[in-house]
């Protein structure tokens, strides 16, 4: 593998936004809008023509793909609609003339398993979205094609200019002997950030203080359960959201362990490793702290705090609940409000969802946030014919957010961007609606004015922030409007309160940033597995003691190699 220069990672993580941010608000300069029409544009990269980023093929190109998924996020997406009418593909074909075929699709808890069954037959599918596992895993089959020509002569812009924001350090990361693998979806490490949402109008009714403290957390939680906060005079609400995978993308707890000074993971079932004694990393899902938590989320479990149930739950269960009002705390990301809040808020007229930072030990907690966010990739299959497909579909995904695709774009019309792939952002692309949408307010703007390709998403937050401040549910319900602004442009919102813990310096690194080690590889599903089913028994019940047992076994079973692997990539390559 290509080496990496690791001094690259401080320009990334203390620059990448600025220079991004920036670059967007500069309007089209270099990514003036490439040609959309295409009609007859031969893609030949041979020829003497250069190659259109989104030039239409003369035949037609089908593409096959495998989909996880999750429900639409915006409520006014028709019923029914399925991935394979997502008008995304509508638009796709008619545009570049390139069709998708979906040899399976599932729902998103499903799709772990159904790709190893895929990985293991050797059926897949032309184009992947991996994780940073299975990326080394099919690299070392040979399976993954090489993307480089295709890189250099079709990526736009736009596509460019977001794969150089970082010096080109993400890139080379999935470089190998000098062919390019994958294209990374980085972005900023500081989405990862945990905070509490909490319902302000059942703590109102019960007269309880916002909590800034786990001994605070702990008294709201459990009045909850047993003073009736909805007043409907039935015992049918709980504490704390949970689904079954403890450390997951959310409705998990890496926030509440983190308020117990705990970073067992980032969210994706894997140890984080953060800075212990002397120059060394060590796993935090290992650490003393641990125990300490686990045995207040035993006694929630007990106390009803936490779903009796939550262990055969996945997150769409535990999504029923908060759409259903029966819970009134979640430790959650930035876009809660974006969903399932919403959904909530337009169920229940009086839910008022509020974000907190995490309450720790003796006050506000600091939440765990990786260096580098990247754990999506997207690669080709060495056997797909057109790998230049793949970067004309990003190129496709780029483009329709300039301003002339806006008004027919709607989930109303069946456009459900999260279920089209392969898709890149602006890597600061929440930053850059944030500081656009209250540089139009504070200016008392009556439209967004950039033209760039950040302007459907930026026009979006404004028109529905708009709206939502006048009370105006003409085009969308109250739930929308509010999620859009309070996930994206409140000050006091998802994004507004994450930005406030970046600057304030309110958290901790998860300092290991680099492809998995040998060890973690071979050994990380049986180490996850191990975790998992640990954790559930002992906040079930099971003695507490069976954290000790679960150390020595982690240890054993592959976790002391890994330490030394992770270890041995810190003193040579790490930035500290």
């Amino acid at each position: 593998m290509k080496s990496f220069k690791p001094w690259k990672m401080l320009v990334l993580v203390m620059s990448m936004l600025l220079v991004i941010t920036a670059c967007g608000n500069q309007g089209s300069k270099d990514g003036a809008a490439p040609n959309s029409q295409g009609a007859g544009n031969k893609t030949n990269a041979n020829s003497s023509t250069p190659p259109d980023p989104l030039g239409k093929y003369p035949e037609m190109v089908t593409v096959t793909e495998v989909l996880g998924y999750n429900p639409p996020e915006d409520s006014r997406t028709p019923q029914g609609i399925t991935p394979e009418q997502n008008k995304y593909l509508e638009d796709l074909k008619e545009m570049l003339n390139i069709e998708i075929k979906y040899k399976w699709t599932v729902p998103q808890s499903q799709f772990e398993q159904k790709f190893s069954l895929a990985m293991a037959s050797g059926d897949l599918p032309d184009i992947m979205e991996l994780n940073m596992k299975d990326f080394e895993k099919l690299k070392k089959q040979g399976i993954l094609g090489d993307l480089t020509e295709a890189y250099n002569d079709y990526a736009s812009p736009a596509l460019k200019k977001y794969m150089e924001s970082d010096g080109g350090f993400a890139m080379s990361t999935f470089t190998s002997d000098g062919k390019l693998l994958a294209i990374p979806a980085f972005e900023d490490p500081f989405l990862s950030t945990q905070l509490l949402w909490i319902r302000k109008d059942w703590l109102d009714n019960l007269k309880l203080p916002v909590p800034t403290t786990m001994e605070e957390l702990d008294k709201v939680a459990l009045a909850f359960v047993n003073d009736d906060p909805d007043q409907n005079g039935k015992n049918d609400t709980y504490g704390i959201s949970l689904q079954k995978t403890l450390f997951f993308w959310g409705f998990d707890l890496r926030g509440f362990f983190n308020g117990y000074n705990a970073y067992p993971s980032v969210g994706d079932n894997q140890t984080a490793w953060i800075k212990g004694d002397g120059d060394q990393l060590v796993p935090g899902l290992i650490q003393p702290e641990m125990k300490t938590a686990l045995g207040k989320l035993q006694e929630w479990y007990k106390n009803g705090i936490l779903d009796k149930e939550f262990a055969l739950k996945d997150e769409n269960k535990a999504v029923e609940d908060l759409t259903a009002g029966k819970v009134g705390i979640s430790y959650g990301e930035w876009w809660y409000p974006n969903w399932p809040l919403n959904l909530n808020v337009d169920k229940d007229p009086k839910a008022e969802w509020i974000a907190l930072q995490i309450p720790g030990l003796d006050g506000p907690g600091k939440s765990l946030v990786p260096k580098l966010r990247s754990n999506k990739l997207f690669v080709v299959n060495k056997s797909m014919k057109n790998p230049e497909a793949a970067i004309k579909m990003i190129n496709f995904y780029i483009e329709m957010g300039y301003k002339k695709y806006k008004e027919d774009k709607g989930a109303e019309k069946g456009y459900v961007y999260n279920w089209f792939n392969p898709r890149i952002y602006n890597p600061a692309d929440i930053e850059t609606i944030y500081t656009e949408v209250n540089k139009a307010l504070e200016a008392n703007q009556e439209e967004i004015t950039i033209d760039d390709e950040n302007y459907t998403s930026v026009a979006r937050v404004f028109d529905a922030t708009k709206d939502y401040l006048a009370g105006n549910t003409e085009k969308a319900s109250k739930g929308i409007n509010w999620g859009q602004y309070y996930s994206r442009a409140a000050k006091d919102g998802g994004w507004g309160v994450t930005r406030t813990i970046k600057e304030s310096g309110a958290y901790v690194n998860n300092e290991f940033y680099t492809l998995p080690t040998a060890t973690q590889v071979e050994k990380g599903p049986q180490l996850d597995k191990l975790m998992q089913e640990s954790f559930t028994k002992i906040i079930m019940g099971a003695p507490l003691d069976e954290f000790d047992k679960f150390v020595a076994s982690w240890k054993s079973l592959g976790g002391d190699q890994i330490t030394q692997e992770v270890n041995d990539w810190y003193s040579k390559e790490a930035v500290k």
